[in-house]
């Protein structure tokens, strides 16, 4: 018979935690949970999280920027609940069924070039796809010299262990660096505070200096991967499209593959549906997910070509097969939601609701820099608005501060370091939008 030890709440003479000891919740310090609890949800609805002492807060942040459509859709729920019926989850090797067939039929049509789908249930694990699939390539087409990635400074694009490799962010790869390898980083980029900054249209004398610094990997480079417009992780940095055109120009004249992590742009999210349509491109590799299913349960999903699907095409005996698997990939729940959001995306122009939102964020944070002048750095595009907190220290986490404040006067803000931003539903009412304003204001005091 087995038998559980009862989890004990920890007692100090500092603080009592109010919940299990048994969790230990992502992407944090635990010990910042003694002064500041871990908030207790109970339910969800449009662009509010609902907490068990009553309190209704904004979720700014789009729960990890994935909430696209809000909380609680009822045409989600409702097409969950009809995939419920027909059956839950079937091993997707050797079979098929109607709601995968037409999720990938839509998901073709997000670009002219991308006609081929690969499902996975996480963003790093479509981004680990890509890159597979792009070493692969090379070996399948006698180009075993092109093996290198490079990625951009300040990059973010997961937690698995090549996602992680060709991210640049030491607070969350220096622990594990005997683990990763290490990709030529592109830097010095053409950051922009938004599409009004005379860079969008013009890195010349940027890429001049890059495209020098880019010659001597040019034989031995399979692919570069890069966050297209936006840095997540990074900091929320925008930069010029020129530059992201011009690259993408580049690769292809020198055979190397461009993979685009799309999987906080994708879906609306900086007012165009994908991001790199801001500078008329399309990539070798496209990796999506969060906004797919407007964050309610997990998927993900790399496109490619039909040039490279057909390398891999060929008699089994021939060992070409392209064997990465995972037990979730394409769950029909998850896929049952995310043909939905794309109903929903079109159905009610989600991508003009972004593009209109934004106008009204940036605004707004501006108002809130010249008004408390704590903030600068003021950028943002589409429905992404971002600025660094002014701190008279280097130590200092005044993001953190700023975020408990937030907290107590009704908005979910979660900073990246002393940058805060906000990356709402797409969907937020402007009347909402004017209550995190003030809520953000006088957090920053």
């Amino acid at each position: 018979m087995l038998t559980f030890a009862r989890s004990q709440p920890i007692n100090n003479n500092r603080f009592t935690m109010q919940y299990s000891n048994a969790l230990w919740n992502p992407c944090s310090q635990m010990k910042d949970y003694e002064t500041f609890k871990p908030l207790h949800v109970i339910g969800a609805s449009g662009s509010y999280i609902h907490l068990k002492n009553g309190q209704k807060i904004i979720d700014a942040i789009s729960s990890w920027w994935c909430k696209s459509l809000g909380h609680n859709d009822p045409r989600l729920k409702k097409a969950l609940l009809e995939q419920v019926d027909r059956f839950e989850h079937v091993i997707l090797a050797n079979t098929v069924n109607d709601t995968i067939l037409s999720l990938s039929e839509k998901l073709t049509q997000l670009t002219s070039t991308l006609n081929k789908v690969f499902y996975a249930s996480d963003g790093s694990c479509a981004v680990e796809i890509a890159m597979k699939m792009s070493l692969h390539a090379r070996k399948l087409m006698g180009q075993a010299a092109k093996q290198h990635f490079i990625a951009l400074e300040n990059a973010y694009h997961g937690e698995t262990a090549a996602a992680l490799s060709v991210s640049d962010l030491g607070l969350y790869r220096k622990d594990y660096e005997s683990l990763l390898f290490t990709p030529h980083y592109i830097s010095s980029l053409p950051y922009v505070c938004g599409t009004h900054d005379p860079l969008w249209q013009d890195c010349s004398l940027h890429w001049e200096a890059i495209e020098k610094s880019l010659e001597p990997f040019i034989e031995n480079t399979t692919a570069i991967i890069l966050e297209p417009i936006v840095q997540g992780a990074g900091g929320m940095k925008i930069y010029s499209q020129d530059f992201l055109r011009r690259l993408r120009i580049w690769t292809k004249q020198r055979d190397i593959h461009l993979i685009a992590d799309e999987i906080m742009t994708g879906f609306g999210r900086t007012g165009k549906m994908l991001a790199c349509e801001h500078a008329g491109i399309e990539p070798d590799f496209l990796c999506l997910s969060k906004g797919l299913t407007s964050g309610w349960l997990p998927l993900s999903a790399m496109l490619t070509s039909q040039k490279i699907y057909d390398l891999f095409y060929d008699d089994y005996s021939a060992g070409k097969a392209f064997l990465h698997s995972h037990t979730y990939t394409g769950n029909a729940l998850a896929a049952s939601v995310a043909l939905e959001v794309l109903k929903i995306f079109s159905e009610e122009n989600i991508v003009f609701q972004s593009e209109r939102l934004g106008k009204e964020m940036l605004a707004s944070m501006y108002d809130i820099a010249d008004q408390t002048r704590k903030i600068h750095n003021v950028r943002g595009i589409g429905a992404i608005v971002a600025a660094d907190i002014i701190c008279d220290g280097p130590k200092r986490r005044r993001g953190f501060e700023v975020f408990q404040k937030a907290v107590e006067r009704g908005a979910l803000l979660r900073p990246l370091g002393n940058t805060i931003y906000w990356l709402p539903p797409l969907n937020m009412t402007i009347e909402t939008l004017a209550k995190l304003k003030n809520m953000t204001r006088d957090a920053l005091y």
